[in-house]
């Protein structure tokens, strides 16, 4: 019996020159994806890397898989016919904040509340890239670019509660240089059946750089960022700066810790990722710099019927109930027409 053909994340890496800026947070994360890609237990000719435009949406040139360099915004619908078509197939959606948060807003709220089981990836580095430094959706209040001179006046979307909103089964954070996190997050939502929503924090070193230094930083994330894991606390800081955070009434705030205090006694909320009500993650997903630490990891994961699944049953189901069909008997059925010149 001929022994399997280990891949390697060489084998994910294409022969194409890839082209970012230098110092550009998305090498990171694509050297990051081609390194979980091989543990995955998917044959590489049945990974599909689905992008619409903009600096992120280069990666499918990269990675020596299937893909498909798209339309603006619309890569999440693509990603849907191709998941109902091929359901064995893993469909991974690689979008930025502009791309998936403006002009694909629309696709990628309804990709997400139908639960198709794809991995979708927007690189948030908060200003578009691409188009040589205008402020994004996610762009700060009073962030000055190109297009907002004065600053923005526009309140920026946050891309974890929308995706909540849209009723996301699993909804997560990462940053571009944190590699173990990232990692295990991209692994975690491979795992999961249905629509796996994740945020990479991306630095922009050309047009928004430092962005994300609180927490891309590993010394300054220490206080300013907080993972979260389930079952575990939500505590946050240094040794002699402890702080957890409590969530009361649906509204969080910073308690102060003593060496050796118990969070929980002290009142500190415990991370959960199953709750079904999405309000808690809502409250995890408001917690914002500088007031309070910005969290990372899984804020949701819960198991719904993915709609390709749902699909391919009330297929079957009609071919039972009506028989396999006949596509000529069904275009001549009905009201017809003929046409003369």
């Amino acid at each position: 019996m001929a022994q399997a053909v280990q891949i390697t994340q060489k084998d994910f890496s294409s022969d194409q020159d890839v082209r970012w800026c230098p110092g550009c947070g998305d090498y990171s994360i694509l050297a990051n994806v081609q390194r979980v890609m091989p543990e995955l237990g998917v044959r590489r000719e049945n990974f599909v890397f689905v992008s619409g435009i903009g600096c992120s949406s280069r990666f499918p040139y990269y990675m020596n898989t299937y893909g498909f360099h798209t339309i603006h915004g619309r890569a999440p619908s693509i990603a849907t016919g191709i998941k109902c078509a091929r359901p064995e197939l893993s469909v991974w959606v690689v979008t930025g904040d502009g791309d998936g948060m403006s002009i694909g807003g629309n696709h990628l709220l309804h990709t997400i509340r139908r639960n198709v089981d794809i991995q979708i990836l927007l690189f948030n580095n908060r200003v578009y890239g691409l188009t040589k430094g205008q402020y994004s959706p996610t762009s700060r209040v009073g962030m000055n670019t190109k297009s907002s001179p004065e600053g923005s006046i526009d309140y920026p979307i946050q891309p974890l509660a929308f995706a909540l909103g849209a009723g996301a089964t699993f909804v997560a954070r990462t940053v571009d240089v944190d590699a173990p996190h990232l990692q295990e997050t991209l692994r975690r939502a491979h795992e999961h059946r249905g629509t796996a929503f994740v945020e990479i924090l991306q630095n922009c070193h050309v047009f928004n750089d430092d962005e994300w230094i609180e927490v891309e930083d590993r010394k300054q994330r220490i206080d300013a960022g907080m993972k979260v894991v389930d079952g575990a606390p939500l505590v946050y800081g240094s040794e002699g700066a402890r702080r957890g955070i409590r969530i009361e009434d649906g509204v969080p705030s910073v308690i102060e810790l003593a060496d050796g205090q118990d969070p929980v006694a002290a009142g500190v909320a415990v991370h959960r990722e199953r709750y079904e009500t999405p309000a808690y993650a809502f409250a995890l997903a408001s917690l914002a710099r500088p007031e309070f630490p910005l969290p990372t990891g899984v804020f949701r994961a819960i198991e719904n019927p993915s709609y390709e699944a749902l699909l391919s049953a009330q297929v079957a189901s009609a071919r039972v109930q009506r028989g396999k069909g006949d596509l000529e008997a069904l275009l001549s059925s009905g009201d017809t027409w003929t046409v003369e010149a």
